[in-house]
């Protein structure tokens, strides 16, 4: 036991329960009772309570500390305290207690026994005046009676912002068990559309101490996703007790049938929200079935538990609506957050026919958003065949709302936005944010599909211009790929071509014109007539250059790079002239690759440079590459990285011809290239009985 069984040491005071406002004030006194009912340790406390110092109370009987008992009531209270511990093990009750200036006062007693490192054996006592007891109770019944019945919502929350405890009023609100509350941030069950306002109002409660009377929420809860609700909220900040951490505390009163007002303007905020991320997140490429997917992600799940987009099949775009007709759409973009069959219904079709009288018929009359409630009339109406109507019926969605896409003055398709019974139906608000994104959805489809015209224009024009089996004679075998960007960039003007000339002589050409496009691909067609022309009635590769240069120049072309190689069997030597073109590659049968890049001329359309050409011999079996930059050039990489990425391709084995450029650009061309790329690979051959040169492909200047 303390040294102050003695007495000896100073009293630090009546020992407290723990420290608040409900118990700070409870005095407990303690007390030990050896085994002859004598007071054996008086403790800090005990004097506060019985008025005895510690050295005129210990060795005396306990007896000392209770009135004297009435006649016939045996051993004494003090003895029977003594013997129900021992018995008993515990016992709590409500005795009277005798103070040393001769009052009585009501004491609630708390015993039980304790044996020592001796093996004696030592009743304790706690005690503790009754009235204050009952205070405690009666203040901490009122507290059990506060969160259990009262209809203002209450919480606790620690310095964190997490729930410590919190009243079942609240949970109702929220939506949410109580105990599914429990230590999680109140940012994760309050969500606000306020920029974070509401979050640092109470962050400054729990630092800084400010005390927040009334303050108007607007929120939603996780338990009530689709229903606004504004709360007045009063906080104030709870002081740490002991080891206990800091926090705050809250009473939250929903006012949403009193604040309608706030309600509309966080609906409305919400709404420009969506409209912002819209505007922001639609149209972001060229590609039809993208921006139509962008609207679909733009609007499930914050506006609508389903939704597809469909663009209407017309016959002519100038065609006027006839009501009397079906409607038929193609369906390229679907989302929904509901199950099966919810997901069939959104995903199964690709094509859908909406019959005469169909509620689809309605809207495209009236040109604007409308409204419908889900129901047998609709499904009937609406869905031509019987099984899918009832998928409609099955698929929870209570209402449906559909809006036009209409561009430059025609309906390009629609978009349809379904709620289940989760969500409030669509209001007349609701029409008017549909009729917004309807709009700007629209605007971003048409320049895709116009774009998508356009650019089908222009490939077409380029693979039509584009030989679709170059010649080749018996001693050159060729295999080639034109592959055109992707779907976010035009068609550029590349081109190749081999030109099968007298005494079994052959052409290669590849070709490059700068910009995309019709223009690109026009202007690549007249450079190739004007090249397979030339070919036929010039021997010299310089001045089939130079006259193509100034064909350039009289069509306002200002950049074309163009690459000719004229190849002869009956010597093995090849002469080549290079307008500003990535050089050749050429590989020898034993795996070795070098370039021709010593014959560079300026681009076609320059003027004023003359060009030069050179002649090497090409040996027995070798394989010529001619390419364009799309192959090798890539931005934040310097082309000559790129080059030597297609040397190593080149270096491995090849196989057949077709096998080896499928595999050069499989390896080479990333998954959307970003501009068009031609690979043409020609295997040499010689003809029988010629005189075999050094085979080093080593040049020799021709002429200039």
């Amino acid at each position: 036991m303390p040294s102050d069984r003695l007495g000896g040491a100073d009293d630090p005071g009546p020992i407290r329960s723990e420290p608040g406002a409900l118990l700070e004030h409870v005095v407990v006194a303690v007390f030990g009772i050896d085994g002859e009912d004598r007071v054996c340790y008086w403790g800090p406390g005990a004097q506060n309570l019985f008025g005895h110092e510690a050295g005129s109370v210990l060795t005396r009987p306990a007896a000392v500390l209770f009135p004297e008992p009435a006649p016939g009531d045996g051993s004494g209270t003090a003895a029977h305290l003594a013997e129900r511990a021992r018995t008993l093990g515990y016992w709590r009750v409500r005795l009277p207690a005798l103070h040393r200036d001769g009052s009585v006062f009501d004491c609630g007693f708390r015993v039980f026994p304790m044996t020592g490192a001796s093996g004696d054996s030592v009743v304790i006592g706690l005690a503790s005046r009754g009235d204050e007891l009952d205070r405690v109770k009666t203040n901490l019944s009122f507290l059990d009676a506060l969160f259990e019945t009262c209809p203002i919502g209450l919480v606790m929350l620690d310095e964190d912002l997490r729930y410590v405890h919190l009243n079942q009023a609240l949970a109702d609100m929220d939506g949410i068990p109580l105990d599914a509350h429990l230590g999680r941030p109140m940012a994760d069950i309050m969500i606000t559309s306020d920029g974070g306002e509401y979050q640092r109002m109470l962050r400054s409660v729990a630092e800084e101490g400010r005390t927040v009377i009334g303050t108007l929420v607007g929120l939603r809860t996780p338990g009530h996703p689709d229903r606004d609700q504004v709360r007045s909220v009063s906080l104030f900040p709870l002081s740490g007790a002991g080891d206990t951490r800091r926090g705050l505390g809250g009473l939250l009163l929903d006012v949403t049938d009193r604040e309608q007002a706030i309600l509309e303007a966080t609906a409305a905020r919400r709404r420009l929200a969506l409209l912002d991320r819209a505007a922001a997140g639609i149209g972001t490429t060229l590609d039809l079935n993208t921006t139509a997917r962008e609207l679909v992600g733009a609007v499930v799940p914050e506006f609508c538990d389903a939704s597809v987009v469909e663009l209407v099949e017309w016959m002519d775009e100038n065609e006027a609506f006839d009501p009397a007709l079906p409607v038929t759409t193609r369906r390229i973009a679907s989302g929904t957050t509901l199950p099966e069959p919810a997901v069939e219904l959104v995903g199964g079709l690709e094509e859908v026919t909406y019959p005469p009288g169909s509620h689809i018929h309605q809207m495209l009359g009236t040109g604007r958003p409308l409204c419908f409630t889900v129901d047998e009339d609709f499904a009937t109406r609406t869905v031509v065949h019987q099984e899918r109507a009832q998928l409609l019926l099955d698929s929870g969605l209570t209402c449906i709302l559909m809006a036009p896409l209409i561009a430059r003055g025609t309906v390009q398709g629609i978009a349809m936005f379904g709620r289940s019974a989760a969500r409030p139906a669509f209001a007349e608000e609701d029409l008017g944010l549909a009729g917004e994104l309807a709009s700007r959805a629209a605007l971003c489809l048409d320049n895709a599909r116009l774009y998508g015209k356009v650019r089908d224009i222009a490939l077409t024009l380029q693979r039509a211009l584009l030989p679709s089996a170059p010649a080749t004679g018996p001693y050159v075998d060729i295999s080639h790929r034109y592959l055109p960007g992707s779907r976010g960039t035009e068609v550029g003007g590349d081109w190749y071509d081999a030109i099968t000339l007298p005494d079994d002589r052959v052409a290669l050409v590849v070709g490059d014109v700068m910009g995309h496009g019709v223009p690109a691909a026009a202007a690549m067609g007249r450079l190739r007539i004007t090249a397979m022309t030339i070919a036929r009635h010039t021997a010299e590769p310089a001045a089939l250059i130079e006259e193509l240069d100034a064909c350039a120049q009289e069509a306002g072309i200002e950049w074309a790079t163009f690459l000719y190689l004229l190849y002869d069997p009956h010597t093995g030597r090849a002469r080549i002239a290079n307008a500003g073109h990535p050089p050749p590659l050429i590989r020898h049968r034993d795996g070795t690759v070098h370039a021709i890049g010593d014959v560079l001329g300026v681009p076609l359309g320059v003027g004023g440079v003359p060009y030069r050409s050179i002649e090497i011999e090409i040996p027995e079996g070798a394989t010529v590459a001619l390419y364009t930059d799309g192959l090798v050039e890539a931005r934040g990489h310097d082309i000559d990285t790129g080059i030597d990425a297609l040397r190593d391709q080149l270096r491995a084995p090849l196989g057949s011809l077709e096998e080896g450029v499928d595999r050069i650009l499989a390896n080479l061309l990333p998954d959307a290239a970003t501009d068009d790329t031609v690979l043409v690979l020609a295997r040499i051959s010689a003809v029988p009985g010629r005189t075999p040169g050094t085979g080093t492909g080593s040049p020799r200047r021709a002429s200039s």
